[in-house]
């Protein structure tokens, strides 16, 4: 059994590395070029067109920094990031969500999925190795079970399902493995309807070696986008989802039940927070805090320990749909958004790299309940005119921090892109606008460069 996998991984490793190594195709983006508007060298990571990184606060690296995983239609992919050498892990085998991936481990180089036997029609979780090859059955879950993050020594899954079957809401359901791809087009009026249904739903955590279910939570409420915490295998992170001026979004609670724990309360009608993640040392859950909705724009944090928070202000161009932070907590980078999004930006449409300041000056009044403000002082990396943000780019930071990977459609199929946070030295011969390059593979009317 063993062997023949093997003997798969490394016909798969050799083809993958023949594809990233070898020179574009006519129909192909370059595989390098430094972007003219920026300064800052940007590479395709991906040979393969429609393949698409995970949602941006989805454990994607292996915990030893070598591999990243992500998708494309033959299935599950792992991108050597030091080589930029490509494997494919688990094959769909025809059918593009056959393996569906939820989480790349964060004590061994192993990638959780699930996957369905159209023969018995049960669905697995399983977990391929990025080594080896070698691909374990770990449990079967009920029909109807959504299964969103695995846990920080990798002995627990979490996930969520309805009580009673329900129709999905128009304009379909949110939050398959991965993140979604592409963002509805009714998500607004979606995000209502399924709020307002008030569906009975289970949070729950399932043994991956036994396959005991735990409930940790029945509610009406929507819940979603459940992450569990970097280095503690008993938190987990979870939101109250839907419009959200409307919801408290974003909670912890331990995989006993127990201290089920609001992180942010607001203080002022249409206050938001969301779209919240861990930083990586699991002592800090960040998200994003506008005060009032669309007005005034943070990344804030608030320090499990402590309770504080902690708040860097930005610029409204400067706004993200998704943000992240850097391994060693100094750095943040977000995605951008178009002037559709919730920001309105006139010029947001950028790959950014976000360095902090605090303002706290030394002897000034600084109460227990008081927030820590900062701001967040900018450095545009990818000029993202042509991409269309109806996919979300979801940043995130490479292991050694000197780059920042992202997804775009700029040019037509979905890719993977990685840009270097360090400016490419000066003189560069393949200096080119990213949006003038873009608009040659995607069709359409070309989007001004800056």
């Amino acid at each position: 059994m063993f062997k023949p996998r093997i003997r798969h991984f490394i016909i798969a490793f050799t083809f993958g590395a023949i594809a990233g190594g070898a020179a574009a195709a006519a129909d192909t983006p370059p595989a390098t070029w430094v972007d003219k508007d920026t300064g800052h060298r940007v590479w395709r990571l991906t040979p393969e067109p429609d393949s698409s990184s995970l949602y941006f606060n989805y454990t994607a690296i292996t915990p030893d920094g070598k591999w990243m995983v992500y998708n494309a239609p033959d299935g599950i992919h792992g991108l050597e990031l030091a080589t930029r050498k490509t494997r494919l892990l688990v094959p769909n085998k025809g059918d593009r969500m056959a393996a569906r991936t939820v989480a790349v481990g964060r004590k061994t180089n192993t990638v959780f999925y699930l996957s369905d036997d159209p023969a018995t029609r049960r669905t697995s979780i399983k977990a391929a190795d990025f080594d080896t090859g070698e691909i374990r059955k770990l449990v079967d879950v009920p029909a109807g079970y959504k299964i969103d993050s695995i846990n920080a020594d990798e002995t627990q899954a979490a996930g969520t399902y309805e009580e009673k079957p329900a129709a999905a809401p128009a304009g379909g359901a949110a939050g398959m493995p991965g993140g979604p791809l592409d963002q509805p087009r009714n998500k607004g009026e979606m995000m209502e309807r399924r709020l307002a249904a008030r569906i009975p739903l289970v949070l729950f955590s399932i043994n991956l070696k036994t396959g005991k279910e735990t409930r940790l939570l029945q509610s009406t409420d929507w819940i979603n986008h459940l992450l569990f915490s970097p280095t503690d295998p008993g938190l987990l992170m979870y939101c109250h989802e839907g419009p959200w001026q409307k919801v408290d979004r974003i909670w912890t609670i331990r995989t006993d039940g127990s201290a089920n724990t609001l992180m942010h309360k607001r203080t002022m009608a249409m206050e938001i927070a969301g779209h919240e993640f861990w930083g990586q040392d699991g002592k800090t859950v960040w998200y994003d805090w506008q005060y009032p909705k669309g007005a005034t724009f943070y990344v804030a944090g608030h320090d499990l320990a402590t309770g504080k928070r902690t708040a860097y202000q930005l610029e409204r161009d400067d706004w993200s749909i998704h943000f992240n932070v850097s391994s060693d907590g100094k750095l943040f980078a977000g995605d951008g958004g178009d002037s559709g999004q919730v920001a309105h930006a006139p010029d947001g449409e950028w790959i950014v790299l976000l360095k902090p300041e605090s303002l706290l000056k030394e002897g000034a009044r600084n109460d227990a309940d008081f927030w820590q403000p900062g701001v967040l002082k900018r450095e545009r990396l990818v000029n993202m005119a042509q991409h269309d943000y109806k996919l979300e780019p979801n940043v995130r930071f490479s292991p050694d921090n000197k780059m920042i990977l992202f997804r775009t459609n700029m040019f037509g199929p979905t890719y993977v892109l990685g840009v270097e946070v360090d400016k490419a030295a000066p003189g560069a011969a393949d200096v080119q606008s990213t949006p003038a390059l873009a608009s040659r593979f995607k069709p359409g009317k070309p989007k001004p460069t800056h």
